[in-house]
């Protein structure tokens, strides 16, 4: 008995241990995940004269926000963050709808190819953005010659939500299917019995219960997309049309940088998904672990 409780006792200690060491780790790395957020921060209070007159390492002599109301003024924010917001939502709610489905078919029926399906849309995140950028802008400018219309798919808000799409829906497969594979099949059954079709078993049984992922999948694809930059750069030309995350080249001068401004509208930039991910922060964290210990 006393051999029994002594081992107990010394692994106990032992767990103890390890998860104090993975605690100090944990700390350590998000310490330095951090630094540059907080850099990024502390240079954007900082005026611009106080670095080039005493350095960056120095002791700053005021901080204020001086470098917010200019970049607030030179980025026009308002006009560029709706543009983010007009690409963001619709590609979001359309990647979802499309991820959903198609875990539906992979997960609810059984053909031959369903998990071949599964590894070709997921394959497909594994594509560098330079590799498809070259046939893909051809094909836009060959559909715009097409229809008689060049800015059909080309400079346009549908062509960069269409892209956005067709590159995050494969994850969003990946996750849901992942996620379903937990729903009991007795559900799905029970409604093919109530004679329940095919798109009623997916809309009125499935589509509530993803609810979990959902919440998590549309914090991530919204923190991507509105955070893109290379395809808001290559397929749109026109200034009034690009993102928030192009609006930040405005913020850089010809010759000089003057990087505490772009600090500021870089913080200024990240704040709208840093609301959402606070707003949806509890269905986020539910959807990333819930059923994660199932089988």
């Amino acid at each position: 008995m006393s051999t029994s409780i002594v081992r107990d006792q010394k692994y106990k200690n032992r767990q103890k241990r390890k998860d104090a060491l993975i605690t100090v780790f944990i700390a350590i790395f998000a310490f330095i995940w951090m630094i540059p957020i907080l850099w990024t921060v502390w240079t954007s209070l900082r005026p611009y004269e106080d670095i080039t007159q005493k350095g960056l390492w120095s002791r700053p002599d005021t901080l204020n926000f001086a470098n917010y109301v200019d970049a607030y003024r030179q980025m026009e924010i308002w006009g560029y963050l709706s543009n983010s917001f007009i690409v963001a939502i619709p590609a979001v709610i359309l990647t979802l709808f499309f991820g959903s489905l198609l875990a539906f078919v992979i997960t609810r029926y059984s053909f031959r190819f369903n998990l071949y399906l599964l590894l070709l849309f997921t394959a497909g995140n594994l594509l560098p953005v330079q590799l498809v950028y070259a046939p893909l802008f051809k094909m836009y400018i060959w559909f715009g010659d097409l229809v008689g219309n060049r800015s059909a798919l080309y400079d346009s808000y549908i062509g960069l939500i269409l892209i956005h799409v067709a590159l995050q829906v494969g994850f969003a497969t990946f996750v849901m299917s992942s996620y379903m594979k937990t729903i009991p099949k007795e559900i799905s059954e029970s409604a093919l019995v109530d004679g329940a079709s095919v798109f009623r078993h997916y809309w009125s049984v499935i589509l509530p219960l993803l609810k979990p992922p959902l919440a998590a999948l549309s914090v991530l694809m919204t923190t991507w997309i509105y955070n893109e930059f290379f395809w808001a750069i290559v397929l749109i030309k026109s200034d009034d049309k690009r993102p928030i995350t192009s609006a930040l080249g405005r913020l850089q001068g010809e010759y000089v940088t003057d990087f505490n401004l772009l600090a500021a509208g870089a913080i200024m930039a990240a704040l709208p998904t840093l609301i959402i991910f606070l707003i949806l922060k509890r269905q986020f964290v539910s959807g990333l672990t819930l059923g994660s210990t199932k089988g």
